[in-house]
């Protein structure tokens, strides 16, 4: 289960992680401004974030299998309607389809995985989120191929068919009930428990600060490097890969060590790390310094994925795991996925840099909270 997991949450997010390499190559297909780009891109991630917190709750009041089997399909659908978008609307309508499957699908699969693995629930946690960063990797590669092939919908429908055929694993292997009744969703009870103490109100704060950051920098990554560092679209395709390659490495290790040292300690050190890289990426000329400053910024920040998953589930029993780590993740990642518009507008109102920069001091706050909260 872990394995199909994984699988499926990498071939989602190649489809996800494909649209910014190819964001020039939409846009100039459908005619979008940046602003027109970066509101499609919080509208995906504002969808994701908003169901996560029902389909966490409810994978815990029926079964995980109940909405993972859904979610796959969902997000294969998605696939076909993103690989024929002809307007601006239509690609709206598949990218916050997209959304809603990528929704449905991320509480369920971690709080599977929570089920599964108890002691060594960051590890696992952590080779799941790996899937991120192998999709990520594959993405760029595929969005070279198809602006070779100048088409960028080439990415998308064979994707649709390698989530379906994971979606019949699943079934397969699965040994979970299907089970759908009533459900009460408890969303005030869940949010009281979210916000009992200073120390989880402040962290949540920390983590919508972080997704914010991250969301601005995935997603306009490629065409920042394309217009401000003068990247062909394959150089710019290879240095966000790199993002991703480090992951696959960084993020079953900085589980692993959550799980021996402090997880804020962890989460902290590899915040200000990223701050720091990301301030250099913003004034870096030389390809080497560029270069440099997207490692360091990766390994800094793809290491707090797992470390804030489990940091959640940690603080959430476990008849509300689901419910718990959904609603945090929705209420963070909603507010984050405001990112993609704040860089869309800021890029096209002054610059690239303006927004790069502003995000890096975002991600210096965060720290800073987190710190503070390490020393009460």
């Amino acid at each position: 289960m872990l394995a199909v997991t994984a699988l499926a949450w990498a071939a989602l997010q190649l489809a996800r992680f494909a649209v910014p390499p190819l964001l020039p190559e939409i846009r100039t297909d459908l005619s979008l401004t940046l602003a027109q780009a970066g509101v499609a891109l919080t509208v995906l991630q504002g969808v994701y974030a908003v169901f996560q917190y029902p389909s966490g709750r409810l994978s815990d009041s029926w079964s995980r299998a109940t909405l993972l089997v859904p979610s796959l399909v969902v997000l294969a659908g998605a696939c076909v309607v993103v690989g024929t978008a002809r307007s601006y609307w239509w690609f709206v309508a598949g990218v916050g389809v997209f959304g809603l499957g990528k929704g449905l699908y991320a509480i369920p699969s971690r709080a599977l995985l929570s089920d599964l693995f108890v002691e060594h629930r960051g590890r696992a946690l952590g080779v799941f989120s790996a899937g991120t960063d192998l999709g990520g990797m594959l993405a760029s590669g595929a969005a070279v191929a198809a602006i070779a092939l100048a088409t960028w919908r080439a990415v998308f429908l064979p994707v649709a068919v390698v989530l379906a055929a994971l979606a019949a694993l699943f079934v397969l292997w699965n040994r979970e009930p299907y089970v759908v009744e009533a459900a009460d969703l408890a969303v005030l009870s869940t949010a009281r428990r979210l916000l009992a103490t200073p120390r989880q109100r402040w962290s949540i704060v920390s983590f919508v600060l972080f997704y914010f950051m991250v969301n601005g920098v995935l997603n306009f990554l490629p065409e920042f490097l394309r217009e401000t560092k003068a990247f062909s679209p394959t150089l710019a395709s290879a240095a966000y890969a790199m993002l991703f390659g480090f992951g696959i490495a960084i993020k079953p290790v900085s589980g692993a060590v959550s799980d021996r040292f402090p997880r804020h300690s962890v989460a902290v050190a590899g915040m200000i790390l990223a701050a720091a890289a990301l301030g250099v990426l913003v004034v870096a000329e030389s390809l080497v310094g560029i270069g440099v400053a997207i490692v360091l910024f990766a390994v800094g920040y793809k290491a707090q994925f797992p470390v804030i998953d489990a940091i959640l589930l940690d603080a959430a029993p476990d008849a509300n795991a689901g419910g718990d780590l959904g609603a945090a993740r929705a209420l963070f990642q909603g507010v984050g996925s405001l990112g993609p518009a704040f860089v869309g507008f800021t890029a096209g109102a002054l610059d690239f840099t303006v927004a790069f920069a502003a995000l890096a001091g975002v991600l210096v706050v965060a720290a800073g909270i987190l710190l503070w909260i390490g020393r009460q």
